[in-house]
């Protein structure tokens, strides 16, 4: 990429090339940048800045083929409500209409309708000079495309933050596990009805977990790997049944991660890649920023080592291109550097 970053997001875009926005890195702070990868070249091109610089915002893309980002966090305005919109014909961003509540570490799921549910995230609420403590958000909202405005919409049942929320093949969304200031990592789910803007409360996975992910697979299940519980990372995964509401077990990864992505391929399996582990040691505890992958089979539960990225990365991008390879963008290594670098799985 022309600019190393992390966190940033990154779009699929209706022509096949892949839109990366936003971020942090070491020299230049929180980025406003964005630039567009083609698949065809391999190259990168600058477009247009965003008018507000941010990281650990959402993106999504709309079905005009535009994108949609949502929220995040500066060093000079904070969190952020703000919103705005790219459009891959001109390579400009408008900004449209803010959200009601400022938010970081949130989730964007695009609806059947067109709409855009955005859900829980964390802010500060500052008391006075003195006292301030973490918000985990249990409220959520939805983005109108046709009006550029947002609606709230019910509650969670839970504030959370650092979850994960896969639209399902019924139009539902499903929110799992992640985290908030009274219960740490979180085993409680829930569905959101589109239809009715309410939620209900779901079968708990077997085992609380923040930072992992979701991949919705071919048969409409969801497949959720890795992540912290409130004791250990995880290298354990569960598997969704919308038609059942029920979580099973099924095979553990080789290796515990959070901080990881996961991709899901044209042949239905899902690849996870990079992220990071902690060693404990008779003398000190440390992180391991992680290069390995691993591919998991929905036909047999089980999961496969496959081959090493050439960097160790976390809080990177993974985006499925339409000829069926992952592109890795970005992140940070395990010598705190953050990338620019960009690899490809094939």
């Amino acid at each position: 990429m022309k600019s190393a970053r992390v966190l940033p997001t990154a779009s699929t875009l209706k022509n096949g090339m892949v839109l990366v926005a936003g971020g942090y890195n070491q020299n230049s702070g929180f980025l406003s940048s964005a630039e567009v990868y083609d698949p065809s070249t391999g190259l990168w091109t600058n477009t247009g800045n965003m008018s507000t610089a941010r990281s650990r915002h959402t993106a999504s893309t709309l079905a005009n083929g535009k994108v949609l980002v949502a929220g995040g966090y500066n060093q000079n305005s904070g969190f952020l409500s703000s919103a705005e919109v790219y459009d891959p014909s001109t390579g400009l961003w408008t900004n449209t209409g803010n959200m009601s509540t400022a938010r970081s570490e949130h989730t964007a799921s695009t609806l059947a309708n067109g709409k855009v549910l955005v859900v829980g995230g964390e802010n500060i609420v500052v008391l006075n000079s003195h006292v301030s403590y973490s918000a985990y958000f249990s409220s959520a909202e939805v983005y109108d495309p046709s009006t550029g405005l947002w609606t709230n919409t019910g509650n969670m049942s839970t504030g959370r933050y650092l979850h994960t929320a896969p639209t399902l093949a019924n139009g539902k969304v499903l929110v799992a596990g992640g985290y908030n200031g009274i219960s740490g990592s979180l085993s409680s789910v829930e569905v959101y009805n589109p239809s009715t803007g309410l939620w209900t409360n779901t079968g708990n996975m077997s085992t609380a977990r923040s930072r992992h992910t979701a991949s919705t697979l071919a048969n409409g299940k969801v497949l959720v790997a890795g992540g912290f519980s409130n004791v250990d990372l995880l290298s354990s995964a569960e598997v969704y049944d919308p038609s059942t509401g029920l979580w099973t077990n099924t095979g553990n990864m080789s290796t515990a991660r959070w901080y990881h992505t996961a991709s899901t391929l044209a042949n239905g399996k899902v690849l996870v890649a990079g992220g990071k582990n902690i060693v404990v040691s008779s003398i000190s505890v440390y992180d391991v920023v992680l290069n390995s992958a691993a591919m998991y089979d929905p036909s047999t539960g089980l999961w496969t080592n496959t081959g090493n990225m050439n960097t160790t990365r976390w809080d990177h991008t993974a985006s499925t291109l339409a000829n069926g390879t992952v592109l890795v963008v970005g992140g940070q290594n395990s010598g705190g550097v953050i990338l620019s670098s960009v690899e490809l799985y094939a």
